[in-house]
């Protein structure tokens, strides 16, 4: 194709789709069609200097002439048919095969310039083998062919040598040097089209090698970092759950540490998915993602942790999209780590509507209780958990609101669409 895909874009973009695909058609066709064209055009011309009174540019062999004004009536108009419509449209059928026989075009082109002095079909077929073949030793000796042909035809006949030389121009040297030149200059875009293409080819795979290099870059800090600190906090957790004095601040600790070393194993995955990514040398693990089955487990927790949540649950429970089910999750998941955060102590809420065409789901909290004077402050978040949350239900062609209400709580609410080509999550092969 003579434009990339990006341009094809642009193209479908400015004309719509009819007029690109016409085009396209066009242009993966275009040598075929330019055939017939020359071969339908060629037709009249042969004919003309095949039946024409003075002949060719060589007036005619002068024994074909004197052959065909000694027949008999009917036969001279047998030999008019033939000269004036078989021969030619024989010669346009070897014009459209010209591409993937020229010999046999180069041989009856030579036949009728010696016999006819017919100069039409030598300079198509001169200009074809130049244009679209390499072999320079074949094309010198075709061209040697055509000069004998036309050098034999112009001795028997009446012609004037100014005529001679006008032929070896117009029939041998133009076709050749034009032929010659569209070769060339084909056969110089062909290989600066495939320079691009390696030069793209190289770039895609400069980029990927980039993208590797910033994802086991990404690992390494995470694990450096994130992993490290995850790490401690589990370690010291745990010290509290065992040096406890009470029994409410062991279970409270016990909880830290549990949350804390799952934390830790989904971030051993994820670490997983960057470096196979990066090596290239297995498959990513595939391990189970949560789902809404989860949402008793994610609840429960809160509870533990003290929150007073309610859970509640509409419409026919069957297993969904698992995209939609991953989404949901972690829209409640985010909903109540920003409502244990900013309304301590607030009743949540959380309600999940099964729909027959969406899945709305929806976290509000109360108004938090006063704080007492000695209620630290809760902790200010960087505001990236909802940035990620619309990220999420896009992905998902759903749609995500969130804002406060006129008392003082806060609601999360998202509606993802149920599309039926969809697999349920319970139907993956790596669930």
């Amino acid at each position: 194709m003579f434009y990339g895909e990006g341009e094809e874009g642009r193209l479908r973009a400015a004309f719509g789709n009819g007029p690109v695909q016409v085009w396209k058609w066009w242009w993966e066709r275009r040598h075929r069609i330019g055939d017939w064209f020359v071969a339908v055009c060629a037709f009249p011309w042969t004919a003309l200097f095949d039946i024409a009174p003075s002949g060719g540019l060589a007036t005619g062999s002068t024994a074909a002439m004197a052959l065909a004004t000694a027949l008999p009536f009917p036969l001279q108009v047998a030999a008019g048919l033939v000269l004036g419509l078989v021969i030619p449209a024989g010669v346009s059928v070897l014009l459209v095969l010209r591409r993937s026989r020229p010999e046999w075009l180069l041989a009856v082109s030579a036949a009728l310039l010696l016999l006819l002095g017919n100069p039409v079909p030598a300079m198509l077929a001169l200009y074809t083998y130049a244009s679209w073949f390499n072999d320079r030793r074949r094309l010198a000796t075709w061209t040697a062919v055509t000069v004998v042909a036309g050098g034999a035809a112009f001795a028997v006949s009446d012609a004037p040598k100014t005529a001679s030389v006008f032929f070896l121009l117009t029939g041998v040297a133009l076709p050749l040097t034009l032929g010659l030149w569209v070769g060339t200059r084909r056969q110089l875009i062909g290989n600066l089209r495939e320079r691009a293409e390696r030069l793209e080819r190289e770039q895609y795979l400069m980029a990927d090698r980039a993208i590797n290099a910033e994802r086991t870059r990404i690992a390494r800090e995470m694990h450096d970092v994130v992993a490290h600190r995850v790490s401690m906090m589990v370690l010291q957790a745990g010290g509290l759950e065992v040096n406890a004095s009470d029994e409410r601040t062991a279970e409270v600790a016990g909880l830290i540490r549990t949350t804390g070393r799952e934390a830790l194993g989904e971030l051993r995955e994820i670490l997983g998915v960057l470096r196979d990514s990066a090596d290239g040398s297995g498959p990513a693990p595939t391990a189970p993602q949560p789902v809404l089955a989860d949402l008793g487990r994610l609840v429960g927790e809160w509870h533990t942790a003290g929150m007073n949540v309610v859970w509640s649950t509409r419409g026919r429970v069957r297993p969904l999209p698992a995209q939609v089910e991953r989404t949901a999750y972690r829209v409640v998941q985010e909903a109540l780590t920003n409502a244990g955060r900013h309304a301590p102590g607030a009743r949540v809420q959380v309600r999940v509507d099964y729909g027959e065409s969406d899945l709305e789901v929806a976290v509000a909290n109360e108004p938090p209780p006063p704080r007492t004077g000695g209620a630290p402050e809760p902790p200010m978040g960087g505001g990236y958990g909802l940035a990620g949350l619309h990220e999420r239900v896009a992905l998902a062609d759903g749609t995500l609101t969130a804002g406060p209400y006129p008392d003082g709580g806060w609601q999360v609410r998202a509606v993802l669409p149920l599309r039926q080509d969809e697999t349920p999550s319970g139907e993956e092969g790596d669930r």
